[in-house]
């Protein structure tokens, strides 16, 4: 598995391109902003990408998802509770052809990788965290020492810290690919982070 990370617009949301190396597809998971480079990434290593995957639906995830799949033709997963921003106008998914809901056990196949779905609310109502062998995709959820913001629509910190907790409960070490800021790893952020330890002692 190679994982492309891509900070991306304003916010330098991480996008990441998730490549099975033996096949050379690939998934695109929060694609916030800059579509013109994340497809440049695509072609110039000849990959084949089979789908779009939102951790949640807010703006700075989501901006450049209508530029790749037009230009690709991807399915978009996201979870229902979300709603898909494009920048300009919000979109609800039920009204796009392309788009397929997950949710909590869902898997997702891109060559031989298999993304696992939980649900992790918290940051939204709607946010998930991708497991894929020794990796995680924690969105805004799970970030290097510290965890998503919860003032905004559809928050709750209560539903975050238990989000935390199972993510945490999660057997073994895995990498952690946040939606902003530097990966990590379980391990560290069972220890070290003050959200994860305050999830765990409650």
């Amino acid at each position: 598995m190679l994982v492309k990370a891509m900070p991306v617009g304003q916010l330098s949301t991480n996008c990441y391109v998730v490549t099975d190396e033996n096949t050379l597809e690939c998934a695109v998971i929060d694609p916030g902003a800059e579509s013109g480079r994340i497809l440049n990434y695509i072609e110039e290593n000849s990959l084949r990408p089979v789908c779009i995957m939102l951790t949640h639906g807010h703006f700075d995830h989501t901006t450049a998802v209508a530029v790749i799949q037009a230009e690709k033709d991807l399915p978009v997963y996201i979870n229902k509770k979300d709603v898909l921003e494009t920048g300009h106008a919000s979109l609800k998914y039920s009204a796009q052809p392309f788009v397929r809901y997950y949710g909590e056990g869902d898997e997702i196949e891109v060559g031989s990788l298999v993304f696992r779905v939980m649900e992790t609310p918290g940051h939204s109502e709607g946010s998930v965290t991708l497991v894929c062998e020794d990796a995680i995709f924690s969105g805004d959820t799970l970030f290097r020492g510290s965890c998503g913001r919860t003032d905004f629509e559809g928050g709750d910190m209560g539903k975050m810290l238990a989000s935390l907790r199972r993510i945490a409960a999660l057997e073994g070490d895995y990498e952690v690919f946040p939606g902003h800021a530097d990966a990590t790893s379980l391990d560290r952020e069972r220890r070290f982070n003050p959200y994860m330890r305050e999830a765990l002692e409650g």
